[in-house]
């Protein structure tokens, strides 16, 4: 089971990576994030990491990226992870990245979901998801919450990773 964590800051480079393989030139990138304090992390993009609203991310941009706690990384500074999905930041939504139980709580407690006839259930690649959302690893975007705990929020779009 898969354990996402977040980073969030400014892109401060954004650089070819190599993975040693034939006609791979262009298709891996490495994020180089600073989030202001000090802490920098390497984020390394594959053809296959899952961009929030399929977002082109430049030199400045401030973004989240999310990646697996559980997979392995290089014991280097600063440390280097597999992009899973990356995430623009936004002024009008944000993005919670998490396994939500069948009560639609994720997984560290902080977010339920309200799903409403107006959010946008989809799979990765853009198709409609027609099975049960709960029980599973979900990107959700949505805007304001309560101040409840755990906050509860009417999601604009769920996307089900399907792991």
């Amino acid at each position: 089971m898969m354990n996402f964590l977040s980073f969030s800051g400014t892109v401060m480079m954004i650089e070819d990576f190599s993975i040693g393989q034939e006609n791979e030139a262009g298709c891996y990138k490495m994020f180089t994030v600073d989030n202001g304090y000090g802490n920098i992390v390497n984020f390394v993009v594959e053809p296959t990491t899952y961009f929030v609203d399929h977002a082109i991310i430049n030199t400045g941009d401030r973004v989240t990226g999310f990646y697996d706690a559980n997979a392995p990384a290089p014991m280097i500074y600063p440390p280097q992870y597999r992009a899973l999905i990356m995430s623009k930041d936004s002024p009008y939504y944000r993005v919670k990245v998490d396994y939500f139980n069948r009560r639609l709580e994720s997984r560290d407690g902080t977010l339920k979901l309200n799903i409403s006839p107006q959010t946008q259930i989809v799979l990765q690649n853009g198709q409609p998801f027609t099975g049960e959302v709960g029980g599973r690893n979900l990107i959700v975007v949505y805007g304001a919450t309560t101040r409840s705990i755990p906050a509860q929020a009417a999601p604009s779009q769920i996307i089900v990773l399907c792991l």
